[in-house]
């Protein structure tokens, strides 16, 4: 028997092909998630990764297996898998690792209307019935039917986000051989774009560099083509396109701090007072500048069932995560790096300032970005930290992992990754001699 904890994660299923995860489990998962959804038709999507074809067929068959009836929208982003479940308000399936290498595969589970599937909504069941069996069932097979929905799809985020009104971006575009060479020349192909297209052929490979924005080196070719086209601002998608990260027309990377605040400020533009999430990583000016445009800023768990369920509580209009994802409420309450992008290229066209001057309207304080560490003991480590801060003054909350804020205000959160073995930490304070300070004095904890 398979190792099923370490395949299903706290809100997808993500694996080696096929150590970890093959056709034969993708099809029983299929079945699962046939079985539990009690639906008569369910989506099903899948990436350019080589695997992804097969283990697409695999799960589709599964669901027939158990008498209901798929809908393939083929390649697909994950954010076009979320349109198809939210504009036919059936449940969906994304073959898909994300950022994750070529080795990897895996799949983002969404009932009807887009809603989350996580451990405590759907993904710890599927690991019971992995484990013990699915009931029999004797009735009928169901079908296949084939659809394209990328011109819907594209129709649809204009007509959320308008760009009649902006002027002539120059913009360059790093789809990083993901499925964002699929749907950027479709979304993005409008009369106020000028597209400089970067790595948009499909490969599941990653010939030219990893499909995840998160690290500073994959930016290196996106910086350097901004540069050298005098291009307005950069877009970077990660493998499965659901990330969008920004780069300003210097070739600086734009903090995805600085990206909730400016979309933040426009959806309460449109819906004064509504509520904003954000993840405990987000820097804490996201919430002063959310309260300050008179709305209600709600903090969550990092992770997209974590704050599809926030926003479900809340009523909220949009929510956002450091790591570059961002999600709206008339898109479901559903990630998605394409309607991000809309809203930023749009506040850049409705405006003759540069991006950058757009970005230090938000920078308040010094962040260190994601610093991830291999550590062995992690629950020790994390009660060795604490115990320390809290002996100098400092106050604690575990929402997510552990966030330690100094009587100062300075901040930093330890939390463990929900899909790598790794702890995370980011460090906030209000210069960056303090931040590099205070990131070195934890780094030095961890390693003790």
């Amino acid at each position: 028997m398979r190792d099923l904890t370490s395949l299903i994660k706290a809100y997808d299923i993500r694996g080696t092909v096929p150590d970890q995860l093959d056709a034969q489990l993708t099809y029983q998962i299929g079945a699962a998630f046939a079985h539990l959804s009690g639906a008569d038709l369910i989506a099903v999507g899948h990436d350019m990764r080589v695997s992804s074809p097969k283990l697409a067929d695999a799960f589709a068959a599964g669901v027939n297996s158990r008498g209901i009836d798929v809908l393939a929208i083929g390649l697909a982003s994950t954010d076009l898998l979320y349109f198809a479940s939210g504009a036919r308000d059936v449940p969906g399936a994304m073959i898909t690792a994300s950022h994750n290498p070529p080795a990897y595969n895996g799949i983002k589970l969404c009932r009807a209307g887009a809603r989350p599937v996580g451990q405590d909504t759907g993904l710890a069941e599927i690991r019971t019935l992995l484990a013990t069996g699915l009931p029999t069932y004797d009735g009928p097979d169901g079908t296949s039917q084939s659809e394209d929905l990328l011109p819907s799809y594209a129709r649809y985020l204009h007509s959320l986000v308008s760009l009649a009104d902006s002027r002539r971006l120059k913009i360059v575009v790093d789809a990083g051989n993901g499925m964002a060479g699929h749907t950027a020349p479709v979304v993005l192909d409008d009369p106020a774009l000028d597209i400089v297209p970067l790595y948009f052929d499909l490969d599941g490979t990653f010939p030219n560099h990893e499909a995840n924005p998160l690290n500073p080196a994959n930016l290196v070719d996106l910086r350097a083509a901004v540069r050298l086209h005098h291009a307005d601002a950069g877009l970077a998608f990660d493998g499965d396109a659901d990330r969008c990260f920004f780069v300003d027309e210097n070739g600086d990377t734009v903090s995805p701090n600085h990206v909730i605040s400016l979309i933040a400020a426009r959806e309460l533009a449109g819906h004064p007072g509504s509520a904003i999430v954000y993840n405990v990583v987000a820097s804490k000016a996201v919430a002063e500048q959310i309260t300050e445009r008179g709305g209600t800023p709600v903090r969550s768990r990092v992770g997209h069932s974590f704050i599809k369920q926030a926003m479900a509580d809340h009523d909220a209009v949009f929510g956002g995560e450091h790591s570059g994802h961002y999600y709206f409420r008339p898109f479901w309450r559903a990630d998605t790096g394409m309607l991000a992008a809309l809203h930023v290229l749009a506040a850049l066209g409705e405006t003759d300032r540069p991006l950058s001057a757009l970005a230090a309207q938000s920078s308040r304080y010094a962040d260190s970005g994601e610093i991830n560490r291999t550590i062995a003991d992690v629950p020790a480590v994390l009660d060795r930290v604490e115990t320390h801060y809290t002996a100098h003054g400092a106050t604690v909350d575990r929402l997510d992992g552990l966030t330690i804020t100094l009587p100062d205000g300075a901040w930093f959160n330890l939390r463990p990754s929900n899909t790598e073995s790794l702890l995370r930490l980011n460090v906030e304070a209000t210069d960056h001699d303090s931040m590099d300070q205070l990131r070195q004095d934890v780094v030095t904890l961890l390693d003790q």
